[in-house]
């Protein structure tokens, strides 16, 4: 899950932009963190939050063929 989400912000974000994405698997439920810069955020976010919906319907096809949950935080303040 976590290959795809960085697949994901690094087409969205570019190359050279710099992200952390901490991955926590408790099982039956994923929780998936983005950290990255105020600006990169907002780009990740989209207007109205669009492109952050769309990656978290993109995440979720693959979580229920997994058979999991999955939560997508985005959390812009803090600098990797």
């Amino acid at each position: 899950m976590k290959e795809l989400l960085e697949f994901i912000i690094k087409n969205i974000l570019g190359k050279t932009a710099k992200f952390e994405i901490d991955e926590v698997d408790d099982g039956s439920m994923v929780t998936l963190t983005v950290k990255t810069k105020d600006e990169d955020g907002g780009m990740i976010i989209g207007k109205q939050g669009k492109i952050i919906k769309a990656i978290r319907n993109i995440l979720r096809i693959k979580a229920v063929l997994e058979k999991k949950k999955v939560i997508l935080l985005v959390n812009p303040q803090i600098q990797p």
